[in-house]
């Protein structure tokens, strides 16, 4: 499962992304976690037993190195400098699997207690003033457009703020998004937005409250959100100590907040896959970047890149359960 966690700026969408990945990975499960924002956090939040800061190479300065493997052998694509950010698999090009081992896991990857992380890297000093931090979110979106993730695999995306994720065709890409809201006005005002943007692409969708001081904050959201919020966090001293760095281990969590996380991992597991529908929001969105800038930048017709025919060896859709897709969320009070 493909899992991105969006939301305000300083809403905790990086600390939630660590949580989980270091519940899942935990649990046995293969986890690859993806730094994504634009404040390169995430290796900090994951860190290691005692704290440290990990720091993943800078998938972003390399792009033409990620192009040149992942199109392997594909005749629609001649060359690195002819592919692009939205460029989708065929016949011949590289896919990744999650917990294999292959030269761009092995070059840009770092282990960090069981989750292997990438980050796209943040601005250089050659890029303020003159570049766009989505050109760098590009070697993102074409990690995910070439990964095929099999069953009890987890790939947890911390992405840029607010609906900045719009401004790609990433925000397509997940099987689920979280979506992080804090008890204010204007992280509804995110919310309400980032679900207006979303609505039109059959995007699977669910509101997590976070630094919740009591029960009149879960009330506020569940008055703004209704439905969509399916969990609660509630301030944690061990939180904390995560986000000052200093030593953590899942153990300190506390019971409520452990539930909070198996609520996560709940409703990704429940989440129905289409794989149909991803091949055909990828075509759309090349498409379409395409006809706006691509197609002009490379001085050829680069929607030729796309075989209708051609799907990803994805795994089989399973049979739909009879739990709820949607399953109600736990609000544990203290």
């Amino acid at each position: 499962m493909k899992i991105a966690f969006v939301g305000k700026g300083g809403s905790g969408k990086t600390t939630l992304s660590a949580l989980l990945c270091r519940h899942l990975a935990a649990r046995g499960h293969p986890v690859l976690a993806i730094d994504a924002d634009i404040n390169q956090h995430l290796g900090a939040a994951l860190g290691g037993a005692g704290g440290e800061e990990a720091t993943a190479p800078p998938m972003g300065e390399h792009l033409d190195v990620i192009k040149d493997y992942l199109r392997g052998s594909n005749p629609r694509i001649p060359s690195a400098g002819m592919m692009v950010k939205t460029t989708p698999p065929g016949p011949g090009s590289r896919l990744l699997r999650t917990g294999d081992d292959n030269p761009l896991w092995e070059r840009f990857g770092v282990d960090v207690d069981g989750v292997r992380l990438l980050a796209t890297g943040a601005f250089t000093e050659d890029d303020l003033g003159v570049a766009c931090f989505h050109s760098k979110l590009g070697a993102v979106e074409l990690l995910l457009n070439h990964l095929v993730d099999g069953a009890g695999e987890y790939v947890v995306v911390d992405m840029t703020a607010g609906a900045d994720a719009f401004a790609s065709g990433l925000f397509t890409r997940f099987d689920h998004t979280f979506l992080v809201c804090e008890p204010t006005r204007k992280a509804v005002a995110v919310h309400d937005q980032y679900r207006e943007y979303a609505a039109d692409y059959e995007i699977t969708v669910s509101a997590v409250g976070n630094k919740i001081s009591d029960d009149s904050d879960v009330a506020f959201l569940r008055e703004h959100l209704g439905a969509d919020l399916r969990a609660c966090f509630r301030h944690c001293p061990p939180v904390r100590a995560l986000e000052q760095g200093r030593p953590f281990h899942l153990d300190d969590l506390d019971p409520e907040t452990r539930s909070s996380l198996a609520t996560l991992q709940g409703l990704v597991d429940r989440t129905v896959r289409d794989p149909e529908r991803f091949v055909a929001q990828m075509h759309e969105i090349h498409r379409r970047n395409a006809r706006a800038w691509a197609n002009r930048s490379a001085g050829t017709d680069l929607t030729t890149q796309i075989d209708p025919a051609y799907r990803p060896p994805y795994p089989p859709v399973p049979e739909p359960r009879t739990t709820p897709t949607r399953i109600p969320a736990r609000f544990p009070t203290r």
